[in-house]
């Protein structure tokens, strides 16, 4: 059995277009447009990416005028939704925020949580993908929570005193904290970056290695069809119960990952609002 791995990469990667199986019939690729000089593309993940957007605006919008009103929220979805965000703020971002920033990040976390969740959910749907099981997207949302952070703890401590309090206190003589001083510095500095781009990394691997193995069970169907019956059968049975199960998995990590995204980014915010 010879499996493209090229093959089953490009079902998980973005691309210019929806491809559908061949009796959908072919659609054609996404508008793109020169500007300066510059192409732009528009692709499958930018559209994705729109999409879980507007919903969130579909969803949120009309639970926020209830709660604004004064209203009592009904319904089982309503409910659901209330729940998630109530846990979130009371378990996850007042612990990791404080309670008196809180109200000033809990907006922005509840975003990115319910952003990347989206993102992830997308890539269950037949010929879709995960947004999130690429690095520029993965990317973005950790250089924007890089923003967030590092302009939150400016905000809190000064503008010149944030980056001087990247030196923790220490009774040292003269000639050691000309030396040892900027050394922990660039180092407390570049390692906030680097927890930032773990973070991105992070978010991405677990979403594209997942449907990297779920293309595979499934790519074992069509591998095994030219061979006995009785072996494609075998194969097609455990490649399908393998996917479900699979599936199922995935479903729970696409909650997971956005729930660790999230809280870690909280984290970052409340060790920002204070000196070292």
């Amino acid at each position: 059995m010879n499996i493209d791995i090229g093959e089953i990469g490009s079902h998980v990667s973005d691309a210019n277009g929806f491809h559908l199986p061949q009796f959908f019939g072919h659609l054609p690729d996404l508008p793109k447009w020169t500007v300066c000089g510059h192409e732009f593309q528009l692709t499958k993940f930018m559209v994705l990416e729109v999409v879980v957007a507007v919903l969130l605006i579909a969803f949120f919008f009309p639970l926020a005028r209830r709660v604004r009103g004064g209203q009592l929220v009904k319904g089982r979805f309503w409910n659901l939704l209330e729940a998630f965000l109530m846990y979130l703020r009371n378990e996850v971002i007042i612990p990791s925020v404080g309670k008196s920033a809180a109200s000033r990040y809990t907006p922005f976390l509840w975003t990115l949580f319910f952003f990347i969740l989206g993102c992830n959910l997308m890539g269950m749907l037949p010929w879709c993908g995960s947004p999130t099981g690429n690095l520029s997207v993965t990317a973005v949302l950790a250089l924007i929570t890089y923003l967030v952070v590092i302009g939150g703890g400016m905000l809190k401590q000064g503008l010149f005193k944030y980056w001087f309090h990247q030196v923790p206190k220490m009774d040292l003589p003269l000639v050691l904290s000309i030396f040892l001083k900027p050394m922990i510095f660039v180092i407390e500095v570049a390692g906030n970056g680097i927890k930032h781009v773990v973070l991105a990394i992070r978010l991405l691997a677990n979403m594209f290695a997942g449907h990297v193995v779920l293309a595979v069970f499934l790519a074992f169907i069509s591998a095994s069809a030219g061979g006995l019956l009785a072996l494609w059968i075998g194969v097609t049975t455990g490649s399908v119960l393998m996917s479900v199960a699979l599936s199922c998995l995935e479903l729970f990590v696409a909650f997971l990952q956005a729930y660790i995204f999230m809280f870690l980014a909280a984290i970052f915010i409340g060790m920002a609002q204070h000196q070292h």
